[in-house]
């Protein structure tokens, strides 16, 4: 019986880190009268996934991003490509089946950029930290999606 548990637990830290993540796959959705914006990720495939945004004001693209999420040794990076700035990597401190943090302390702003799993069909995205010495944190709650739909 202890050896069949040795092997559940040792198989279960097997697993790409990266499957953890199997939630945040799919279209996601956020509006207001002012803005949409909207995420879109691919199923976790080979230590990776990847990722990409836009935001849309007054019918027009006013920012995107792509991002690749992969494993690194024992961690995830998430690797952001925003327009119109440099690319930065943040490494994971917490990824579970509900949420993950990615933080970068030497980065400008942010630092720390998170996703928690708020149920099937939602989910809260945030980023935050130190904004030219204040503290900042702005939070995208954002709905499934159907993909491609408009």
């Amino acid at each position: 019986m202890t050896k069949l548990i040795l092997a559940a637990f040792f198989a279960f830290q097997q697993t790409p880190k990266i499957d953890r993540l199997a939630w945040l796959q799919g279209c996601w959705e956020t509006s207001s009268p002012q803005r949409t914006i909207e995420e879109q990720w691919t199923s976790p495939l080979a230590g990776s996934m990847i990722g990409m945004g836009r935001t849309v004001r007054a019918g027009k693209l006013v920012e995107y991003e792509f991002v690749i999420i992969r494993e690194q040794s024992d961690r995830l990076a998430y690797e952001a490509h925003p327009s119109g700035q440099p690319s930065a990597v943040f490494l994971s401190n917490t990824a579970t089946d509900e949420m993950v943090v990615f933080e970068n302390p030497e980065h400008d702003f942010p630092q720390k950029v998170g996703y928690q799993r708020m149920g099937a069909d939602s989910l809260l995205a945030w980023i935050e930290g130190n904004d030219k010495g204040k503290p900042r944190r702005i939070e995208f709650a954002y709905r499934r999606a159907t993909c491609g739909a408009k």
